[in-house]
């Protein structure tokens, strides 16, 4: 007897990486074993050196397929076993085991776009709909445009073991979110990087395309983020270590911005719930500030802060790192 394993990677698109998968039938009873793939049809190698190897780091039932049938997230090897230069969670693992101490935790807020043809999903054929107001977290056929791919992500979400917490319809009509975690590293970004496939995957069944991108829409329309909260064990139980985290990020801010996903200028205008891409701020309650501090974490003293800058197109593995690395490098020093 035999089962379908589904291998997941990350490729080396640019300037926002892509989901590949591909199948292999393995014999029950024995793990998903290391395979490859071209890298030369996926911007990773060149033709006369083309081999790339596929090191599952992640298995999880497959609600796609059913039965024994298993998703298996893998990160990019050379064919000497070293991390291929675009595999970004070697980087974010190495981060997360070096500030072990801090047991951080991330959730991430993933919002993103339906299109159906060349318009958002719900959108009429000429023209726009209706100026946003009452789409967010909205009921009705009127303001509402893909809820049934959207529960059936979540469904499939919750078989294959994922930390979902949630999902809600957006501002834009035609935008969603799902939320990830909390959850330490790097398994947050593996399991947003399988819940994005998992999205895509389904929509396919119903001619729907998915977007991550900044801004979907150009004009008076919002974008689309990834806020991503973070929690060390020193701000689950201290609220100066919540303050101090905040600063950190502002000290560091050019390079975050420069990795936080492409078209970020575009999202980031301090219009539409965001801050200026050129300014860092901080606050409790205020989605126009670079991170804000939730209100309960105000009053209970202790928490998490939301860093609202990342877009939808950003690399959860880099966006996890670069924020380790500054939140508790910084408490290091």
């Amino acid at each position: 007897m035999v089962y379908k394993a589904e291998y997941l990677w990350l490729d080396g698109s640019s300037p926002s990486v892509r989901l590949r998968s591909k199948t292999k039938i393995v014999e029950d009873g024995k793990h998903p074993p290391m395979w490859g793939f071209d890298g030369s049809s996926t911007q990773q190698a060149t033709g006369d050196n083309s081999d790339v190897v596929l090191s599952p780091v992640l298995s999880v039932p497959d609600p796609i397929r059913g039965g024994k049938d298993v998703l298996v997230l893998s990160e990019t090897l050379l064919t000497d076993m070293k991390p291929h230069p675009t595999n970004t969670r070697a980087a974010c693992a190495a981060s997360s085991e070096k500030y072990g101490d801090f047991d951080t935790w991330f959730g991430i807020e993933q919002e993103y776009t339906f299109f159906e043809g060349a318009a958002p999903l719900g959108w009429p054929e000429n023209g726009f709909p209706a100026p946003q107001g009452d789409y967010y977290c909205g009921v009705g056929a009127d303001v509402i445009f893909g809820r049934d791919i959207v529960e059936a992500h979540m469904d499939a979400c919750l078989q294959a073991g994922l930390h979902i917490a949630g999902i809600n319809a957006e501002v834009m009509p035609g935008q969603w979110e799902f939320q990830i975690g909390p959850v330490g590293t790097p398994r947050a970004a593996d399991e947003l990087w399988i819940a994005r496939w998992l999205l895509g995957r389904i929509a396919e069944d119903y001619g729907v395309t998915v977007s991550f991108a900044a801004k979907p829409v150009p004009g008076d329309w919002n974008g689309a983020g990834a806020h991503t909260n973070i929690s060390t064990k020193q701000m689950r139980s201290d609220y100066d270590a919540c303050i101090a985290a905040a600063e950190a990020l502002g000290k560091n801010a050019a390079e975050h911005i420069a990795n936080y996903g492409a078209g970020i200028e575009d999202r980031l205008t301090g219009l539409h719930e965001t801050a200026s891409y050129k300014d860092f701020s901080y606050g409790v309650s205020d989605r126009g500030a670079s991170v804000r501090i939730p209100w309960q974490v105000a009053r209970d003293k202790k928490g998490y802060i939301e860093d609202r800058r990342p877009n939808a197109n950003m690399d959860p593995y880099v966006v996890t790192r670069l924020i380790i690395d500054t939140v508790c490098g910084d408490a290091s020093k």
